[in-house]
């Protein structure tokens, strides 16, 4: 569960925030256009983000005027006006001094605060963030009015679809489950007309002139491949702050919690405190990851009332199996199960195999992935690569299918199960080709 949404109230306007964590120092992160306090915790691998942060430090989270559960906006509105709009929730959360975490559009809100109310800011960090949306003479590499304008029509056109994916994270670009995480984000945060107006509100924002009067603590990170924000906007910003650390990562990717997430945490945890935590609880698990053949085609035959019905008996019949040999269910992505089994992978592969035909006397068919492999342990929540293996090879199913990675596969030769080869594969987002072998019917 999120944590609980709460509201500061800056006069008549009244803003979602949330807090989590334990540690010591105050955070505060402030998003760039899209943001909802509660929709951010649904996606495992930015909630296990945010809990990193909430291990080190007292995490507050907000959404901007106009964005989320914040109320909308219906005409210009400028960082001044915003300022006032982080002292009620800096108040409401009765923190005295913060840090604040601004990212991509967050940034200059975060830069000007610093600035103007720098008692009430213990240290600045900023990742992937800009100094000024549109070019200048001496800040060229960005988009003039006409291309950003371009640019944001084509994003309105998809707004709501998790279209914006391919450039926020081309690593995952092959992940339908973050993408459909991320077009419900979108949705959430504000309607493609809201959108507009935010947009053009943040095209007006230039905190060129407020770099150098900064006068507190300052990590300013990017990823050097980033395909949505071009590096040079924090090479400018970290060349103008007085002291500022500047540290450029490996990665193609914006949105901090895909790719090498430790290795961001790691920076913001060694600049805060001093020093870094162990590195998150990783265990070997095997991996499941089972989905319902033609849901869509199923769906619009029965109608939703039928559907609903036959998917709750679905539902039932793998946990009876996911019980019965000792697996663990994880979550469901909407008629997807991920469960992990402990110890050698035949437990969970004769799971799949029970899965198959259970599900089968109800008129389905589902495809099954297996994946042994090491897995991040995110509290209840598992993410890491194991995970987006088993779900490529549960991809690559046919319907009624389960296929194991050679990884699984080569752990239970002896074990009086049988395989057929399938060859090698590429799957998407993951290094090299992979063997992979379709589990015999017994």
């Amino acid at each position: 569960m999120p944590p609980e949404t709460r509201y500061a109230r800056n006069g008549d306007v009244n803003l979602a925030w949330s807090e989590s964590g334990e540690g010591d120092i105050d955070l505060l992160f402030i998003p760039g256009a899209t943001s909802h306090v509660e929709q951010v915790w649904e996606e495992p691998g930015l909630a296990g983000f945010l809990r990193r942060i909430g291990g080190f430090a007292r995490l507050l989270l907000m959404d901007r005027r106009g964005l989320g559960m914040s109320d909308p906006i219906d005409g210009p509105l400028s960082l001044d006006d915003e300022l006032a709009d982080v002292t009620a929730v800096l108040d409401a959360a009765r923190s005295e001094r913060v840090v604040l975490l601004g990212h991509s559009s967050g940034g200059p809100l975060c830069v000007r605060y610093a600035t103007r109310a720098p008692e009430r800011v213990r240290a600045l960090v900023l990742y992937a963030a800009i100094a000024r949306a549109v070019s200048a003479p001496d800040y060229d590499w960005t988009h003039d009015e006409n291309e950003r304008q371009s640019s944001f029509e084509r994003m309105i056109q998809t707004w709501g679809t998790g279209a914006n994916l391919d450039t926020l994270a081309p690593s995952r670009a092959g992940d339908d489950s973050l993408r459909a995480w991320l077009a419900r984000l979108e949705r959430l945060s504000s309607s493609p007309g809201a959108m507009r107006l935010v947009v053009r509100n943040y095209a007006t924002q230039d905190v060129r002139d407020d770099l150098g009067e900064l006068r507190v603590p300052t990590l300013v990170l990017h990823r050097m491949g980033d395909r949505l924000i071009d590096v040079r906007h924090s090479r400018y910003m970290a060349g103008r702050i007085p002291g500022a650390r500047y540290v450029e990562l490996d990665g193609v990717d914006n949105l901090p919690s895909v790719g090498d997430s430790a290795a961001i945490l790691g920076e913001i945890e060694e600049f805060l405190t001093g020093g870094r935590s162990r590195a998150i609880e990783r265990a070997l698990l095997t991996v499941l990851f089972s989905d319902i053949a033609n849901s869509t085609g199923h769906a619009a035959r029965l109608g939703d009332a039928a559907w609903r019905d036959l998917l709750a008996a679905h539902d039932h019949a793998v946990r009876r199996e996911v019980d019965r040999f000792g697996g663990r269910e994880v979550k469901t992505i909407g008629d997807a199960f991920l469960v992990t089994f402990a110890g050698a992978p035949s437990d969970a592969l004769r799971c799949a195999a029970a899965i198959v035909p259970a599900v089968r006397a109800l008129g389905l068919e589902v495809r099954v992935g297996l994946h042994t492999g090491e897995c991040e342990v995110l509290g209840d929540d598992v993410g890491g690569m194991a995970v987006h293996i088993a779900a490529r090879v549960a991809g690559l199913a046919r319907p009624g299918e389960v296929l194991a990675s050679g990884t699984a596969y080569g752990t239970v030769v002896g074990s009086g199960l049988t395989f057929q080869d399938r060859g090698s594969h590429e799957l998407k987002g993951v290094p090299g080709r992979w063997p992979v072998f379709a589990l015999a019917a017994g």
